[in-house]
């Protein structure tokens, strides 16, 4: 690993000299210095100076290299498409659970409206019977008393009968 990070050391040094390198995390970005004028020089044969100097002529195109690209660009593609097929479906998912959320809890607060109406319609009910329940119990004050004057009465008459 030591070895490995040596290397991206000293190539990262020698890439500043050509150019500018930027990091980002783990990626890394080289941008060359004069890369018209090196493309230029990839593209002429071993020893000859580029054709041409002022821009005129094109360097011939390797077809291998033409053909590894359209290779790589296919199979950036295929990824690109895989990835868009996984996020179109992981995107579904998510909305599909954040419907069944959103659902659940309309359920639970129209419930919860629901069994607030019949508690409150169950309190009026208890007051309206315990209200019923007192002016049914208004004539048990004056009932008692009588039955303590009989009984008071009647202790007398026994009283007088012993």
């Amino acid at each position: 690993r030591q070895l490995s990070e040596g290397r991206r050391a000293t190539l990262a040094s020698a890439l500043e000299l050509e150019g500018t390198v930027l990091r980002e995390g783990r990626l890394t970005q080289f941008v060359a210095n004069n890369l018209e004028r090196r493309i230029r020089l990839s593209g002429a044969p071993r020893g000859e100076p580029p054709a041409g100097g002022g821009g005129a002529s094109i360097p011939a195109i390797d077809p291998g290299a033409l053909q590894d690209v359209v290779a790589l660009a296919g199979q950036v593609a295929a990824q690109v498409d895989e990835l868009l097929r996984n996020v179109h479906c992981g995107l579904q998912a998510l909305t599909a659970l954040s419907v069944g959320c959103i659902q659940t809890y309309r359920d639970g607060v129209e419930s919860l409206g629901e069994a607030a109406d019949l508690s409150i319609r169950a309190m009026y009910a208890l007051v309206a019977r315990c209200e019923e329940l007192d002016r049914a119990m208004q004539p048990v004050p004056a009932l008692a008393k009588r039955i303590r004057d009989m009984k008071g009465t009647l202790e007398r008459l026994e009283g007088l009968c012993k």
